[in-house]
C-alpha cells in the first residue's frame, strides 16, 4: 500500500515559505526572525513544528555545527505543483475546467484572470515558454 501523501499546515507552510525564501541553510533563530510579525512564535513551540517537518521529511536538519541549520528537502515548485494535482484531483475530477469554471462562477476569478490564462495557454500552444 501507498504510503500517504503528506501535507503541511498553515503553520508548517508559513515556515516553509521562510526556508524556501532564504536560499539556503539556516539556523533557527532566522527562522523565527523572518517569521515576526507574522504570529508570535515561541522558540519552543518553532522547534516543535521544525522536528514535524523533519520527521514528515520536508525538512533536513544539520547538527554538525553547534548550531541546528535547517534547510527544505522539496522545493517550493515541487509542493505546490503537487497540491494543486490533489485539490484537482479530489474536487475536480481532473479537470481544469471544472475548476476554472468554478472559480469564476463563484466570481474568485474575473475576466483579468481568465484573458491571463487564454493568453498563457497560446504561448503553450505556440510552443512559446510563458512569460
Amino acid at each position: 500500500m501507498a504510503e500517504p501523501v503528506k501535507r503541511l499546515s498553515d503553520a508548517e507552510l508559513e515556515i516553509m515559505r521562510v526556508l524556501w525564501d532564504a536560499g539556503g541553510p539556516m539556523p533557527s533563530t532566522q527562522v523565527r526572525e523572518r517569521l515576526h510579525g507574522k504570529r508570535p512564535w515561541a522558540l519552543s513551540t518553532l522547534m516543535t513544528v521544525l522536528e514535524r517537518l523533519s520527521e514528515k521529511g520536508f525538512v533536513r536538519c544539520d547538527r554538525s555545527t553547534r548550531t541546528n541549520l535547517y534547510e527544505p528537502t522539496i522545493t517550493e515548485g515541487e509542493y505546490k505543483a503537487r497540491e494543486g494535482r490533489t485539490v484537482l484531483e479530489k474536487l475536480y475530477g481532473n479537470s481544469l475546467k471544472n475548476l476554472v469554471a468554478s472559480l469564476y462562477e463563484e466570481e474568485a476569478v474575473g475576466e483579468k484572470e481568465i484573458l491571463e490564462l487564454r493568453q498563457y495557454l497560446e504561448q503553450l500552444k505556440e510552443g512559446r515558454q510563458p512569460c
